[in-house]
């Protein structure tokens, strides 16, 4: 009996032993599992039954106790212990294999699920539950757990603690270790570092050529050149060519190429270019010729220009429809240059096939007009008048309600970025058509009027209905400048019953035309017609203030221009008149507040510019006035009067050389100006450089060949100078064409006394006659003078004083009768000339009575007036 019990008790020791060993190597063992001698040991079971029900007979509890049917349900499963899962080593090396791969063993309640089959050496399932629902090798007693040894080839080495909180995911253990840094002393890594410094270098280029600084950006585009130079040379000791950034490479060429472009260095963009398109690794670089094309353009090698955009055009496919029209657009733009028009006609004409657009039809007119061809020409024009614009061509912005808030809404529509894209398009197409029109008109047909009339009834029959009736204006514009003014007012008198806007621009235009004709009368009626048609057309509104400043009332004028502003801010003309009409009603501080505002719109006009240096000259600030006249200096360098203008604001605040620049330069552009030559003589004369003036004053001698003044200073020159023999001969041809001249006998009468001549006799002679001369007529001047004002007061001199102004007429047309170098006094030329004893010997001069004498002829000369007012 003991022996029994014995065997029984070995044998379920056996049984146990089994069941652990089998749990731990795993169904990949049993083939090694049963050469084992326990195996051996158990083979005496042949039941498979009696095995069964063995099995189920196995409890994990103490023998000394009963079984609890409700014991296991608050231990704790030692399987969700997962505190130091990132420490256990085997845990971790089975996550790594494909043992960790399998699904997992997860604890069964018992009621809520079948017990788990446990497969034996036999290949057989059998099933061993326990309280906890899994096999389990040791029970909780006494509140101690003993390790399970079951679970440890998993990694699960901690015992379990009744009580455990339930932390799956680990909560209670706080924040993740961070995450391992990257060295940077790696090698990819400074690759990595590099790469992103050339992107940086690169996009600084770009956006410092969008804010205009090319500068910058070329050296920013050359740094990155550098940096991916060197990039690339570290690359090919650790990598393969294969792992080269091309993409990198070709950002970098192409972005340095375009700032050379933008830096106008074209020879540098070139090279940069051709380094991008040799290179076969660049997929498209073929592209870029086109660029290398648009060079040449720029640089006029036209020929050069057209081989690169073939060969672009050749390396480009057809899935680029835009790209390729593009390029022969480019094609036949440089074949116009080199004026090969039929090669440019061909390109266009293909154009016109595949994808009509306004450019290209109006060049194609262009080529059509260059070589005669008429028919092709009208063919062109209604090609170029059925391009479609892609745009609405109905008012759709209409409203037909009184909706306030609809209304807003249309009006805000109005504006928005798509009608003013659509407005573009059709102001384009427009611009193209009038030209174009105005272009073949006298071409197409046997006159001018025939060739623009085909044109009006090509325009009625499209879209551009509107167009015709401008058409007809230009027309009569196009007679204006025919200098047919019967033939213009004759078409715009057409337009008198049609609708208002055309009307309007018809009478605006007559009344123009009759006011530059100083017919004010039809001026006005016309300029009324056209405010009436149109009430908000600035240009008639403007014409009208013309014809009433015209008939003197300056306020009026002044109204229709304001109202003509109200209408348009940017009507220039409305606004430069009244500017004018303020500076001639003294209100010089609104005509500079207008000067100032026409000046913003229209910054090169040469008109405003002096307008504002006029009015700060009325206004005394000569600083101002300098500095917008040298702005005009600018905008016209050669204009005489302009630079004359400055000269003589420079000589008025002291600035003599300065002025003097000036002054000689607005002679070279304009040697006729008196003024001009006057004050340049008078400078020299100042500096004691009097030859210098001989030559001014010859030239005013030549302009003015009947004025005295300007031969006498040309002698005067002379004298000044030391070169007394010359100054005689010049005095001696003035008294021949000038024998009255008091002022040239005076000189003569002193240069021979001087001299020693023998001629002072006569002279002196022809000098008092001369006087006496002049005082005759001057007291027939003071007498008819006298006469016509006594009649006047008697009221009966009709006859006197119409006498008297025929007397002084021919006085004034009486050689030297107006000449401003007249004597004061007869006893002062007796006092000088006239010797009492006779002629004396000539006695040599010392070089203090020269010095004196020099300095007598020129006090009297200066109190004379020979320099200039």
């Amino acid at each position: 009996m003991e022996r029994e019990q014995v065997n029984a008790g070995s044998d379920n020791v056996l049984i146990i032993l089994y069941v652990i060993f089998v749990s731990l190597v795993g169904s990949q063992s049993r083939k090694t599992f049963r050469s084992c001698p326990l195996h051996a040991s158990y083979l005496f079971r042949k039941d498979f039954e009696a095995e069964r029900k063995m099995m189920q007979n196995v409890h994990l509890a103490p023998e000394n106790k009963e079984d609890d049917l409700y014991s296991g349900y608050n231990d704790y499963n030692p399987m969700f212990d997962t505190e130091d899962l990132e420490n256990d080593v085997a845990f971790q090396q089975a996550a790594r294999t494909s043992h960790g791969r399998r699904p997992p063993v997860t604890a069964k309640i018992p009621g809520t699920s079948s017990p788990r089959p446990l497969a034996t050496g036999f290949g057989s399932k059998a099933t061993l539950t326990s309280s906890m629902g899994r096999p389990m090798t040791g029970a909780i007693q006494d509140g101690v757990s003993r390790p399970m040894t079951a679970v440890q080839a998993a990694g699960y080495t901690k015992a379990a603690v009744r009580g455990s909180s339930f932390d799956p995911l680990g909560q209670a253990r706080g924040p993740a270790s961070p995450l391992e840094k990257k060295t940077s002393d790696s090698l990819e890594e400074k690759m990595r570092q590099l790469e992103k410094k050339v992107n940086e270098l690169v996009e600084e280029s770009c956006v410092a050529n969008s804010c205009g600084d090319l500068k910058l950006a070329l050296e920013k585009a050359k740094e990155a050149g550098r940096q991916e130079r060197e990039l690339l040379r570290q690359r090919e000791q650790i990598a393969p060519p294969e792992g080269i950034n091309l993409d990198l490479t070709y950002t970098v060429l192409l972005n340095l190429a375009s700032q050379y472009v933008a830096n106008e260095m074209y020879a540098e963009a070139l090279t940069t270019y051709q380094v991008i398109v040799k290179n076969k690794m660049f997929s498209n670089g073929g592209i870029l010729k086109v660029n290398m094309g648009n060079i040449y353009l720029k640089q006029r090698n036209y020929s050069k220009a057209i081989k690169f955009y073939r060969m672009a055009l050749d390396q480009i496919t057809s899935s680029h429809k835009q790209m390729r029209i593009k390029i022969m657009e480019n094609i036949g733009v440089a074949f116009i240059k080199t004026g090969q028009y039929v090669d440019a006609i061909s390109s266009f004409e293909e154009i016109m096939s595949i994808s009509p657009n306004l450019k290209a039809g109006f060049n194609l007119i262009l080529c059509y007009f260059a070589i005669g061809n008429g028919e092709q020409m009208k063919k062109a024009f209604k090609n170029l008048i059925e391009v479609p614009l892609e745009v609405d061509y109905e008012d759709k912005y209409i409203s037909l309600n009184d909706d306030l808030h609809m209304n807003l809404l249309i009006e805000a529509i109005k504006n928005d970025s798509l009608s003013q894209i659509e407005r573009e398009r059709k102001s384009l197409a427009e611009e193209y058509i009038m030209t174009a029109a105005k272009l073949i008109a006298p071409a197409i047909e046997t006159s001018f009027a025939v060739g623009y009339d085909w044109c009006v009834d090509v325009v009625k029959a499209s879209h551009y209905v509107e167009l015709a009736n401008d058409l007809e204006i230009n027309k009569a514009t196009t007679y204006l400048r025919q200098q047919n003014f019967n033939q213009a007012l004759e078409t715009l008198k057409m337009f008198e019953k049609k609708d208002s806007r055309v009307k309007s621009a018809a009478a605006t235009n007559l009344s123009f035309l009759y006011y530059l004709g100083n017919e004010l009368e039809q001026a006005t009626n016309y300029a009324d017609l056209a405010v009436n048609s149109d009430r908000y057309n600035p240009a008639a509104l403007t014409n009208k203030g013309n014809t009433v400043f015209a008939n003197g009332d300056c306020e009026k004028a002044a109204e229709f221009y304001k109202e003509a502003l109200r209408n348009d801010s940017l009507c220039t003309e409305a606004l430069y008149n009244l500017g004018l009409v303020y500076k001639k009603l003294n209100r010089i501080d609104e005509a500079l507040d207008c000067f100032l505002k026409l000046h913003a719109i229209l910054p090169n006009s040469a008109q405003v510019l002096y307008q504002l240096a006029s009015i700060y000259q009325i206004m005394e600030d000569p600083n101002q006035a300098i500095e917008w006249l040298l702005q005009l200096i600018s905008v016209v360098p050669t204009d005489p009067y302009v630079l004359s203008k400055l000269g003589n604001l420079y000589d008025t605040e002291g600035d003599k050389s300065q002025a003097f620049h000036y002054y000689c330069e607005s002679y070279r552009y304009f040697p006729s100006n008196i003024e001009v030559i006057e004050w340049l003589g008078a400078y020299y004369i100042d500096t004691q450089f009097c030859e210098k003036a001989i030559e001014y004053f010859e030239r005013a001698a030549l302009i003015l060949p009947t004025q005295v003044k300007w031969q006498l200073m040309v002698a005067s020159c002379y004298r000044r100078s030391g070169n007394y023999q010359k100054a005689l001969e010049k005095y001696k041809v003035i008294h021949r064409k000038f024998p009255e001249n008091v002022e040239c006998l005076r000189f003569l009468v002193r240069l021979c006394t001087d001299m020693g001549l023998k001629e002072v006799q006569e002279y002196i002679t022809k000098l008092k006659k001369a006087e006496k001369l002049k005082e005759i007529r001057e007291q027939r001047i003071k007498s008819g003078r006298d006469g016509s004002a006594r009649s006047r007061r008697e009221g009966s001199g009709d006859s006197g004083g119409t006498k008297g102004e025929r007397l002084s007429a021919k006085l004034k047309a009486l050689p030297g009768a107006s000449e401003p170098y007249e004597s004061s006094s007869s006893k002062e030329i007796d006092a000088s000339y006239a010797d009492p004893l006779g002629p004396q010997p000539e006695r040599p001069k010392t070089a203090a009575r020269k010095r004196a004498e020099e300095d007598d002829f020129a006090d009297e000369e200066l109190g004379e007036d020979l320099l200039p007012e």
